[in-house]
């Protein structure tokens, strides 16, 4: 049956089968592509660091990614696939958030051949409901106000219709209208007079869904995410590790195997599939193990030796559908081959190593920081691991999970240093390898005070405690330049003006970079402050710090000055007063 709407004819949908989901799915992950910057830009404060957009698109380009490699035709695996690829994609708080509400749409679905409209409304409530849980603090106005409105009208509609293609465009026109209320609900929003990033990306994947559904999408549109686009958002340093600069020949496992194994099915079958014998065995042929499985396929990360074992163990539990094998040895000689700054590395790496180091007692502790001054930083206060990211590119789930992982550790402890990777710091935790606890750190000066309080001797509670509680004693200052005229409590931003951020709230504007510095500095001393640490970025020089620092001992002639290089982007100064 067909009816006409705004005079486009439209077809009555009652079924969503694996094609069509297939369509809602890659058709979110082109709009959100397409769309980063815009969502980007609703960011609400005038700092260059607006992500939303970025981290949203990246999230859901993972999640894209597994649903595509989904070999079933049943739409609850497929929304299954979809959920663990935006859990191990998730970046930032709203790329997290959107991974929970797809992992409780994903749950509600789960023995789901194909989709009704009233299994689609029941799974949106469910994932409105997930989302709700994962937030210690739900706050209204956001992404969660916008997903509980448009869940809401999608078990309204099915009350009347069958159709989901109007169930569908009730959702969407409830999330449009959840979204215009978010200024109403956040009064910052309104300061501003933009609508919340996370709700606008949430907007976008449901209107895509509908598009998708409705036929308003070209079905000849290739929606596969271009990998071009997304590698080129993603921070060069990322791949710039102290892991990425190893000797080949200091690589202990050389090959990187992933398999994917349709279980039961043949001619060498002779294993009744068991997790935990399947993954045993594995574990003795390598590290970084990762294996995940649903009733009909498994799929296998390992680095190990012997590729060829693993093919020859998923064979006796069923058929091989995809094998992929990579020589990590080969592939690090030719990033050193065409890396110059790489090809130094060894030696530095060689040097530190050669320096005696702590016995950790089976701990990684493993810090997000931007810039490779930041990492030798933290690196000398006894953190192992470092993640290149931070306010310009947060981490996702799966890098975490990675660098816990491949640590060879026993225990880990996470420093995020940003509060925007604590959603997916806590992911990371609830699926890696080993035990692993968050120090909530929301600032790299506040990482940096609670490695004083690390004890290898203590056990990971115990750690996790001392080193949360130093964090309130460090008075965390950043500076940066606008990108956009706006006001704030009052306070009159124009683009391009210097802004000093204190602890995250904007205290200071001036257009002179030395004026709003030390204008911070004043908000942050008190008569208790001993210690004044400066870390220059990419942007200022040694210079320009020793200049700082006289002046801000003209303040207090008693203070102790810290002068260190981070090379961190997007902010000159990061100051921390203790």
């Amino acid at each position: 049956m067909a009816v006409s709407q705004g005079g486009i004819l439209k077809l009555k949908i009652t079924t969503i089968t694996n094609l069509e989901f297939g369509k809602m799915v890659q058709a979110a992950s082109q709009k959100l592509n397409q769309r980063a910057e815009f969502i980007n830009s609703l960011n609400v404060f005038p700092v260059p660091d607006g992500d939303t957009g970025t981290n949203m698109s990246l999230s859901m380009a993972s999640g894209a990614k597994y649903e595509r490699e989904e070999t079933s035709e049943k739409v609850g695996d497929l929304a299954s696939a979809l959920a663990k690829g935006l859990l191990m994609g998730a970046r930032g708080n709203s790329g997290v958030i959107l991974s929970q509400i797809f992992r409780g749409f994903s749950k509600n679905v789960a023995d789901k051949d194909t989709l009704d409209a009233k299994d689609l409304a029941e799974a949106f409530a469910a994932g409105a409901q997930t989302a709700y849980k994962a937030v210690m603090k739900p706050t209204e106005g956001t992404i969660l106000t916008v997903v509980r409105k448009a869940a809401g009208a999608g078990k309204e509609a099915v009350k009347s219709t069958n159709d989901i293609n109007e169930v569908m465009a009730q959702i969407v026109t409830a999330a449009e209208a959840a979204l215009k209320s978010t200024p109403d609900l956040l009064p910052v929003l309104k300061q501003v007079g933009v609508v919340d990033s996370g709700g606008q990306g949430l907007t976008f994947v449901l209107e895509a869904f509908s598009d998708a559904l409705s036929g308003k999408v070209d079905e000849s549109e290739d929606y596969k995410p271009d990998d071009a686009e997304m590698d080129s958002m993603i921070d060069a340093a990322h791949h710039q590790s102290v892991q990425g600069k190893l000797d080949p020949n200091d690589i202990k496992y050389g090959y990187c195997t992933e398999i994917m194994v349709r279980i039961g099915d043949g001619k060498l079958v002779d294993q009744k599939f068991d997790y935990d014998k399947f993954y045993d065995y594995l574990a003795k042929l390598g590290d970084s193990l990762l294996v995940i499985n649903d009733d009909e396929i498994v799929k296998v990360h390992v680095h190990t030796e012997h590729p060829g074992d693993v093919m020859t163990w998923g064979q006796r539990f069923g058929a091989l559908i995809k094998v992929k094998v990579d020589n990590m040895r080969l592939q690090q000689e030719t990033i050193m081959e065409h890396d110059e700054e790489a090809q130094d590395a060894p030696v530095a790496v060689a040097q530190a190593d050669a320096q005696p180091k702590p016995d950790m007692k089976g701990y990684a502790i493993i810090s997000v920081a931007s810039g490779d001054g930041i990492g030798k930083l933290f690196t000398g206060l006894g953190v192992t691991n470092i993640i290149a990211g931070g306010q310009t590119m947060n981490p996702s789930t799966a890098d975490i999970v990675k660098a816990v992982n491949e640590s060879g550790a026993d225990k880990a402890l996470v420093l995020p240093n940003n509060k925007n990777i604590f959603l997916a710091a806590e992911q990371a935790a609830d699926v890696a390898d080993i035990p692993v606890k968050i120090v909530h750190s929301k600032t790299i000066s506040q990482g940096m005070t609670a490695m004083l309080a690390f004890n290898p001797d203590a056990d990971l509670e115990e750690n996790q405690s001392a080193m949360e509680d130093t964090l309130d004693t460090v008075i965390s200052g950043q500076v940066t330049h606008a990108v956009r005229d706006t006001t704030i409590d009052g306070m009159a931003i124009k683009k391009d003006d210097y802004m000093g951020l204190v602890d995250g709230d904007i205290v200071v504007t001036n257009p002179d970079r030395e004026q709003a510095t030390i204008e911070m500095v004043k908000h942050m001393l008190d008569d208790d402050s001993e210690l004044v640490t400066i870390i220059y970025g990419t942007d200022a020089t040694q210079a320009d710090a020793d200049k700082l620092s006289d002046q801000i001992q003209a303040l207090d002639d008693e203070l102790e000055i810290e002068i260190h290089e981070g090379d961190q982007p997007v902010y000159p100064f990061l100051i921390s007063v203790e």
